[in-house]
């Protein structure tokens, strides 16, 4: 029963960041209409946003057990809940840059903390692979349901209604504070070195294992695969089938909703078929879906477009790649901190969250190149390539854990 509620705690956690984090576009729209800034001003949330992530994960990230996972979880709550709050009644570009760079920070105490405790609360790499994509699937729903909560506070009449959203987004902080503080959370973590400057010197020599080596370049190689797609999806719809902007903005959420449901799918299926061969059919499917179903896409005749329901099925059908990409990202994770002891997991989730940022970014960015250079039509094609390495990485991983194991 106690586990049951850490889990209920974790998954509710996860999925309020989710909604926090990924509103980020949502804000910038907001900014360009209501704060008088212009496009570069805007896109500088993004940053505010990333950069507090990589830095409180890189600082933090060594020696947060001896802070204690409840107590950090606890913290970035009631930051988010005060951040929330902030935004309310600051009602400006200066408050969303501190409402960003409150959520950036805390999501990195939340999701080392969260990675970490999936550790303690589970028993075999089975049990980790589950309960690991399990909560990765809650924060894809949580994503997808930004795309709509948010607009469901706008008003035509009044500019300043949305946000309203921030009272259910704190009441919802202050609901998971709650239940977790009354949770009980026996941790009995095991601290990675003897003192503050052997933790982070731990940390450090966990870059020289091989298998942590390709294991980070595995991450970096799918998160830059999924961002790149889910960042440049929405002008993707636009430029190539001439989709409204908010038509082409909710065919962002599909492709979410797909990734939760590949993550939930994949922690079934992990308690039954090696992560290997799990991922490796994942990816080949979908460099088939770039090589066939894409080319359909983009010859797909659409008429006129007034709401989602009137898009044929074939132009959901690339969304649908997130259903077997989705996988990767929480079982490569689960793979690496199972074989680890348990003292490691937090520095471990502290170069997860760096490397995770960094890929994201340059999959983004060299997205928004090929879409500038190449156009629209092509730029999707080149994710064959991280595809290709991503393959090869995993069967170089597989062959090191099962001589790890042996």
């Amino acid at each position: 029963m106690k586990s049951l509620l850490i889990k209920t705690s974790l998954f509710l956690n996860y999925f309020i960041f989710a909604i926090l984090l990924n509103s980020v576009g949502i804000v910038i729209l907001k900014s360009l209409e209501n704060y008088n800034i212009d496009e570069i001003q805007a896109s500088t949330l993004e940053w505010f946003k990333d950069l507090p992530i990589a830095i409180v994960s890189f600082l933090i990230a060594s020696f947060l057990p001896r802070i204690g996972y409840k107590k950090a979880i606890l913290t970035g709550l009631l930051i988010s809940v005060v951040a929330c709050i902030v935004m309310y009644y600051g009602n400006s570009f200066w408050a969303a840059k501190f409402l960003f760079a409150a959520i950036g920070a805390s999501f990195a105490l939340i999701k080392v903390s969260v990675y970490s405790v999936i550790g303690l609360v589970t028993s075999t790499s089975e049990e980790h692979n589950s309960l690991m994509s399990s909560i990765e699937g809650v924060f894809m729903i949580g994503i997808a349901l930004a795309y709509f909560i948010f607009p469901a506070f706008n008003s035509a009449g009044d500019p300043n209604a949305w946000l309203q959203v921030y009272w259910l987004l704190s009441g919802l902080g202050v609901t998971s504070f709650i239940f977790l503080y009354f949770t009980d959370f026996d941790e009995k973590t095991e601290i990675p070195g003897a003192n503050l400057k052997d933790d982070v010197k731990q940390m450090i020599m966990l870059c020289a294992k091989m298998s942590v080596i390709v294991f980070i370049c595995s991450a970096f190689l799918f998160v830059m695969i999924e961002q790149g797609i889910m960042t440049w999806l929405p002008t993707f719809y636009k430029r190539v089938l001439k989709l409204p902007p908010n038509v082409s903005i909710m065919m962002a959420s599909i492709f979410a909703l797909s990734l939760a449901v590949g993550r939930i799918v994949a922690g079934i299926l992990s308690k039954y078929f090696s992560w290997f061969y799990i991922l490796i059919t994942c990816i080949a499917i979908a460099m088939l879906m770039v090589v066939f179903v894409l080319p359909n896409t983009i010859d797909t005749e659409i008429g006129a477009i007034e709401n989602i329901s009137d898009i044929p099925l074939l132009g959901y059908a690339f969304p649908i790649i997130g259903m077997f990409i989705a996988p990767i990202y929480p079982l490569l994770n689960s793979t690496v901190l199972s074989a680890l002891p348990k003292k490691m997991h937090s520095p471990m989730t502290g170069l997860i969250v760096i490397f995770s940022a960094l890929g994201g970014t340059l999959g983004s960015t060299m997205t928004g190149w090929l879409f500038k250079n190449l156009g629209a039509q092509k730029a999707f094609y080149y994710t064959l390539v991280p595809m290709v390495l991503l393959s090869i990485s995993l069967w170089v991983l597989n062959r090191i854990t099962k001589k790890n194991a042996n």
